[in-house]
């Protein structure tokens, strides 16, 4: 990955977001600030892109769009944006009960291209949010939020790190971290592409700091992932490989469970696939439905 390049997961995650924000209704989840993240140059490449990959997506359906916009339109809804709205859209609710509950800081582990600290001023006000990604990915995007004028919230604490080599407590302290106080972790797109062992040392690198009650929301693959013959989630494997970040891991319930009683937390919530679908997909009548072999769990440190 060059020095100037995001992950490209994290990128094509935002133009999901960013889509979905001007084409869509009702929204799932409405990040109004991920198009000014991208340049239209870069807008357009990727929708070139995807409109121009019908025939990996869907070769059977090429025929029945009547122009480019619709085959971008069912390419976004069914292949791309799902996952990415309905996990931060459930994550969003999760930090405000947090905050309620007397959480006063916000871990986002992967930032990627997440737009939360410049989009919630009044949440903003009562909490410290740390946007923790890799070094590469966190330099584009701040020199993307450079381009798009934005200011930098006196809240919003930028930390470096890369996963497989340095240590989660050190970077945060180095950002101003307060360990004394209870702490919402989210940890969005990220398990897929680490091996287990990465997982659980991440898992347990927090449970070894945050203080009891701090929480964590992530997203992970079901056991079933890698044997799925479901197009659009063979889809997503072989465009991951392609794209130079291959999806290593998933889980059983039952072996996330038991990992992470092993890293001092307790599983407070577990969506699967289909309570996804009803919270937050039902009543729809476009393409956006959940996707296969995803699940959302909510974790609390014991």
């Amino acid at each position: 990955m060059d020095k100037k390049q995001s992950s490209i997961t994290a990128l094509i995650s935002s133009f999901g977001r960013a889509y979905h924000a001007q084409f869509d209704e009702p929204k799932i989840f409405h990040d109004m600030k991920a198009r000014e993240l991208m340049n239209d140059e870069e807008y357009n490449r990727i929708s070139g892109y995807m409109i121009g990959g019908i025939n990996f997506f869907a070769p059977d359906k090429k025929a029945e769009f009547a122009s480019a916009h619709e085959a971008l339109k069912w390419i976004v809804q069914t292949q791309i944006a799902p996952t990415p709205l309905a996990r931060a859209k459930y994550c969003e609710l999760m930090l405000e009960n947090a905050v309620q509950l007397g959480v006063t800081q916000y871990v986002l582990l992967g930032a990627g291209m997440d737009t939360f600290a410049h989009c919630n001023d009044e949440l903003l006000e009562k909490i410290h949010v740390y946007e923790v990604d890799h070094p590469n990915t966190q330099h584009d995007k701040r020199e993307r939020v450079k381009a798009a004028g934005w200011t930098i919230p006196e809240h919003l604490h930028y930390v470096p790190m890369d996963f497989t080599k340095d240590s989660l407590q050190d970077e945060l302290k180095k950002a101003g971290f307060d360990f004394s106080k209870r702490t919402f972790f989210s940890w969005l797109g990220v398990t897929y592409y680490l091996t287990k062992e990465q997982n659980k040392n991440m898992i347990s690198s927090i449970s070894s700091f945050a203080l009891k009650g701090s929480s964590l929301m992530f997203d992970y693959a079901d056991e079933l992932l890698f044997e799925s013959n479901v197009k659009r989630v063979q889809n997503m494997l072989t465009m991951a490989q392609a794209g130079g970040e291959p999806m290593k891991s998933c889980y059983s319930y039952e072996e996330l469970e038991k990992m992470l009683e092993e890293c001092r937390f307790l599983i407070y919530e577990n969506l699967t696939t289909e309570d996804i679908e009803q919270q937050f997909f039902s009543n729809r009548d476009d393409d956006l439905h959940a996707f296969e072999n995803i699940h959302y769990a909510l974790a609390v440190v014991n």
